[in-house]
Parts: C-alpha cells; sequence; structure tokens
C-alpha cells in the first residue's frame, strides 16, 4: 500500500496518496479541490515524481555524491576584504546612500506623477530585454519593483566599484559574483513580481505551473542532486541526420580522437590539405552544424582537402591523459597519417579556441624538434598569452583550481556539465535565467535550435590533462615563456614560431578577448596576419560569406598595440572566411586529383560524424546501424572500443 500524506493550510484538511488514487479529506476543502478544475490524477503523478527524486538525492547525499555548486572559499575570503574596506572608508557608503535616496525619490515622483497625470506618462523604450515588455509599465506596483531592482544594482555594483585599496583581481572577482546574485534575484525571475509571467498563468488557468514542475523534475540529476537547465530540445538533432552532414569517412582513431577526412565536391584540389583541431572542450560539429553555414563544406567546396579531429568525450578511463598526449598522440600522430594519406609532407592547419592553444603547442614543440610540418597556421579565437583571460578568470584563482583538481581526481574527469555551467554564467541572464523562467514558470520545453543543442551537448576532460592546463595556462601563464613547459621532455618556445600564421579574434568574445588574442599574437616569429571580426566567440567565427554579416578588420601585425593595431586596420564588409582564402592560398600549393577517402592504407572505419562525437555525457546515444558502439558504461558515456589502423 501506498500512503503519503500533503499537508494542506490545516491538520484536517489534506490529500491521501492510497492505493495509486487520490482521495481529498477536509469537508470544504475537499469540494474546493473538486470544484477547482485541478487535475488530481495530474498532482499525483507530480506527488510521486518528486517523492521519486527526493528519495535518489537523500540517497546520493547518504553516498556523498552531492555536489557542492558554492565558490572556492578564497572567494569568500574576497567578499570579506572588500566589506572590511567599506567600513574603513564610511564617507563612500554615506555618499553612496546619499545618491541612492536621491534617485529613490525620483523613481517614486515618477511613478506618482504617472497615477495623477496619466496623459503626461513618459514613454520610454527599455534597454534591458528583460523588462521589455508592455505589461511592466502598466501598474504602479511592477513599474517600481522593475525600477527599484535596477537602482540597486547601480548602487551595490556602484559600491563594489568604488572600493580602493584592493587587488584588482579580487575586485573583479567580488564585482563577477555580485552580478551573478543581481542576476538571480531579479523580478523578471519570479512570478509574483513579474506581469508578463502573472499575465501568461491566468491565461493558461494555471497549467504551466503544473508543466513547469514537471520540467524542473526532469532536470534534476538523480545521481548527484544537480539541475542542469535545458536550453534545446535534445530529441530534435541526431548527428548525421540533421547536422554535421557533411559526406565524409573516420579514416584514423586511438584513445583520445577520431580523424575524419572529407569527400571532395571539386575534380581538383589544393595539394596542400588543411587540418582543423576543434576545442577540445566542445564537439567539433560547430564547424558542421548545418550545410548553410558549415565551414567544413565551404573549405571543401574551394578545394580543399579537409581532415577534421573529433576529440574523444572521456571517462575514467583516461584519467590520466595528460595535456602532451593532446599534442604527441594528438596532433603529431594525425600529421603522420595525414603525411601517409597525400603524400605531402607539410599541411595548413587551423586551431579553434582550446585547439589553437594545443596547435601552437604543437608548432613550438616541432620548432624545439626542428621539424617543419605546417605550410601555414590559423588561430580562431585562441589564447596563447592567458594574462588577461576575461571573466573565465573569475573561476579560475589558485583556491578555486585547487578546489577543482582534487574534485576531479576522485572521477578520473572533470564532468562537461559543469564546464557547460561554468561558461553559461558569463551570461547569466541570457542562458541561464531566461531558459529557468521559460521551462520551469511557462512551463514550456526548449525549443529546437541546432546551436543551442551543440552548446548543451557537452564533453568531459581528462583530470590529468585538466589539471594541467588551468595551472600552467590561466594560473601561471607558462606557455608564454620560452621554456616555460616541456612536451615529451623537450622544452618549448612559442617564440620560435616561423610558420605564417593567421589569426582570427571577434570584438563580442567574451571567452577570449580580443586584445588577449593579440597579445598571443605578438609572440610569434614568422609573419602574422590579425583579423578582427563582429560578433562573439561563435557567431563571429562561424560566419559564411553568403550571410554577408558583421563585417572584419584585417592587417598584417606590424604594431605593437591593439590601438594602433585597429587605426590602421581597414574596414571590411562581410566574411573573413574570404580574406582567409585570399591569404592561404599562397600556401595551398598547386591543383592535383581529388582525394577519396578511405583509399590506400587508411581504409573507412565509418562515416562522418564518427561515434566518437556521439558519445553524450547525460544520456544514452542514439546510434545507427553502423556505429560501433557497444552498451553504456556505468559513468553514463558510450563506449567505443578502438580501432586503430
Amino acid at each position: 500500500m501506498i500512503l503519503y500524506y500533503l499537508q494542506i493550510l490545516e491538520s484536517d484538511k489534506f490529500f491521501v496518496l492510497k492505493n495509486n488514487k487520490v482521495q481529498v479529506f477536509g469537508g470544504r476543502m475537499e469540494k474546493e479541490i473538486a470544484s477547482s478544475g485541478f487535475d488530481l490524477d495530474r498532482i499525483y503523478d507530480l506527488m510521486i515524481k518528486f517523492t521519486s527524486k527526493q528519495k535518489s538525492y537523500v540517497d546520493a547525499l547518504s553516498k556523498n555524491k552531492v555536489k557542492s555548486e558554492l565558490p572556492a572559499p578564497g572567494v569568500m575570503f574576497d567578499f570579506f576584504e572588500v566589506f572590511q574596506k567599506m567600513a574603513l572608508n564610511p564617507g563612500n557608503l554615506l555618499n553612496l546612500s546619499f545618491k541612492m535616496m536621491k534617485d529613490y525619490n525620483e523613481v517614486s515622483s515618477s511613478i506618482v506623477g504617472n497615477l495623477l497625470d496619466p496623459q503626461e506618462k513618459e514613454e520610454k523604450q527599455e534597454k534591458d530585454k528583460r523588462f521589455s515588455g508592455e505589461e511592466w509599465n502598466k501598474t504602479p506596483f511592477f513599474q517600481f519593483m522593475k525600477d527599484l531592482y535596477l537602482l540597486n544594482v547601480k548602487t551595490l555594483s556602484e559600491a563594489v566599484s568604488n572600493v580602493e585599496g584592493i587587488e584588482a583581481v579580487k575586485k573583479k572577482r567580488v564585482e563577477f559574483y555580485t552580478k551573478q546574485f543581481l542576476e538571480a534575484v531579479s523580478p523578471s525571475n519570479f512570478l509574483a513580481t513579474n506581469p508578463e509571467l502573472l499575465k501568461y498563468t491566468f491565461d493558461h488557468k494555471g497549467e504551466n505551473i503544473f508543466e513547469g514542475i514537471d520540467n524542473f523534475l526532469d532536470d534534476v540529476n538523480c545521481e548527484d542532486g544537480s539541475l542542469n537547465i535545458r536550453i534545446s530540445d535534445d530529441t530534435a538533432f541526431m548527428l548525421g541526420e540533421n547536422i554535421a552532414l557533411s559526406k565524409g569517412s573516420v579514416v584514423y582513431q586511438n584513445d583520445i580522437l577520431q580523424l575524419i577526412q572529407y569527400s571532395p565536391t571539386t575534380d581538383k584540389v589544393f595539394k596542400i590539405p588543411v587540418l582543423i583541431s576543434p576545442p577540445f572542450i566542445n564537439k567539433y560539429y560547430i564547424l558542421d552544424i548545418n550545410e548553410k553555414i558549415s565551414m567544413v563544406k565551404w573549405l571543401v567546396d574551394q578545394g580543399y582537402t579537409v581532415f577534421v579531429i573529433s576529440w574523444v568525450n572521456p571517462s575514467t578511463e583516461h584519467a590520466s591523459k595528460r595535456y602532451e598526449d593532446y599534442v604527441l598522440e594528438g596532433h603529431i600522430e594525425v600529421l603522420d597519417v595525414i603525411e601517409k594519406i597525400t603524400k605531402v609532407k607539410k599541411i595548413s592547419a587551423i586551431g579553434y579556441c582550446t585547439g589553437g592553444t594545443i596547435l601552437a603547442t604543437t608548432a613550438a614543440y616541432l620548432e624545439s624538434k626542428k621539424q617543419q610540418r605546417f605550410a601555414s597556421l590559423t588561430y580562431m579565437a585562441t589564447l596563447i598569452d592567458f594574462s588577461e583571460p576575461g571573466e573565465i578568470g573569475n573561476f579560475l584563482d589558485q583556491s578555486q583550481v585547487k578546489k577543482i583538481t582534487e574534485d576531479i581526481k576522485k572521477v578520473g574527469y572533470l564532468d562537461g556539465r559543469h564546464l557547460a555551467k561554468t561558461f553559461n554564467m558569463l551570461k547569466p541572464s541570457d542562458l541561464i535565467w531566461s531558459y529557468a523562467v521559460n521551462s520551469y514558470i511557462k512551463g514550456r520545453d526548449p525549443v529546437p535550435f541546432d546551436i543551442l543543442y551543440w552548446n548543451s551537448d557537452s564533453t568531459n576532460l581528462p583530470a590529468g590533462m585538466y589539471a594541467f592546463y588551468l595551472q600552467n595556462m590561466y594560473i601561471e601563464n607558462r606557455l608564454k615563456d620560452p621554456g616555460g613547459i616541456k612536451i615529451g621532455g623537450v622544452p618549448i618556445d612559442i617564440s620560435k614560431i616561423k610558420t605564417p600564421s593567421y589569426f582570427l579574434a571577434t570584438e563580442d568574445d567574451h571567452i577570449v578577448l580580443w586584445k588577449s588574442s593579440f597579445k598571443g599574437a605578438l609572440l610569434f616569429a614568422g609573419r602574422v596576419r590579425f583579423v578582427l571580426g563582429g560578433s562573439g566567440h561563435v557567431a563571429g567565427v562561424v560566419n559564411p560569406p553568403v550571410k554577408n554579416k558583421y563585417g572584419y578588420r584585417a592587417a598584417d601585425l606590424e604594431f605593437d598595440s591593439p590601438v594602433n593595431w585597429v587605426k590602421n586596420a581597414g574596414k571590411k564588409e562581410g566574411s573573413w572566411w574570404l580574406d582567409w582564402h585570399d591569404w592561404n592560398i599562397e600556401f595551398a600549393g598547386e591543383e592535383v586529383a581529388k582525394r577519396i577517402p578511405g583509399k590506400g592504407n587508411f581504409k573507412e572505419i565509418e562515416k562522418a560524424p564518427g561515434s566518437y562525437a556521439l558519445r553524450r555525457v547525460d544520456t544514452k546515444v542514439k546510434c545507427k546501424e553502423t556505429c560501433t558502439c557497444s552498451k553504456p558504461s556505468r559513468n553514463g558515456i558510450t563506449q567505443i572500443k578502438p580501432s586503430i589502423k
């Protein structure tokens, strides 16, 4: 017998869930519930679902599996130091209080004036899209709620930014976490304080609340109690069917990667092939997301023989993989394979984000070994000098890195969902709260959107590799220093790279600041062309000519200051892809007969996009008949037995 009690307002009025049926007791309450139109079966289902999730969470808690979402203690010490500095300067706080009271009176007077004389009501365009709906200004209560919130945001932000006598890094970190708090408590995030949500709930007769609770329970991870807010419909896309459609073959694979060779679309191809090294923190198919914006397809159509690395989605078995393994077992092995397939000793290589960091490391390693393997190098949104990492640096002081390292060593890898949450916190209003409100209050399911699907298709990272990357790049910034790191026991020096290089940064990139990318470009010994595109980290990179959007600035790197470079770099319309092709044609070589994947010694293992790209961290993958996947492992990642040729 199943027997649960849910207390309702008074002790003598409650639901009883008995023998899979809902019974309501309590006289008047029974009649009110019955006449309200509520679906009691729906309530029962949600209660059972909630109880099941609660039990799983308690079990996880008892086994110490619940992960803390709180920042490292060092962040709290930063806040204590800021509060201490504030207390030592009461004059600033007093002035800020007077200013706040003045602004508060202006807000109140404006609302009262609108009530007394609606004809004179000022129609202003709200810049903050959270409050752009007309409902916010229709009612004085909600208008006051909105204006008071914005005033508090302004005051608290000024209070922190005006603090003196504290390290700039610490102040930035406190400003960042203050912003996170202020974004979280916005009245737009709560039903009772958001007139648009109240109207929506009234129009839908409250059904959205039940849908929202259902969505919330679906998003709670039973294993560790974490909440993973869905931002796209995970069931709407399948790699190789409606995304990642370019035809090609996996021609090589090892423990950490699959190498895809794409099928030619031209009778003749350039002699020098192109290798793309995507970020190891994301799946490669952002560069082949759909036919209209696929960089892979565009390069193939220009006559390039294109190879792409598809990094493995690691599990516990990859715990010992190191950063240097991504160079030696990754890039170096791939260079050997491409040389055997194409009979060409030098290739053109493109690195994106962290893939570009590994590419620069590889190039420096080869210079140390006196080996010339690259005809040209391209770095898209890549950090090499990590002295100014942007807002991501707020998560990466020594205390936080120590905590992350300790946590990931216990399981052997960094959970990709944790990393995804970190990046989402860089834009909390757009990538966290808007989706939480849509899903949990409006009760809507996420809409299918291919780029957001890719964004939520997280990738784990091996504990050894990631710990090295955080400590040596973000904390100690050793990559830029001659001999700062060693690969295979060989000290490397970025400043020895003489291969012609092309750097692409974007103006609104919040992950790799363009001026930070510029600083890395200054380290190189060879010719460097620097390009500054419009938009951000993804849209600015994946910007095909057919869209004719954003524009870019381009010039050779003849100035040591980004300000001087901008003054001398001409502004051009359209896509930077065309500029890259014009630049790279010098290194592409003559035309030769097209190369068909799978010919010669490296046979086709499977069709692109390959089974490594199908591994997901949260669900069982939907496999095609040609996939070599076996049963899911205990850690939720489908395992694939490598077939090394």
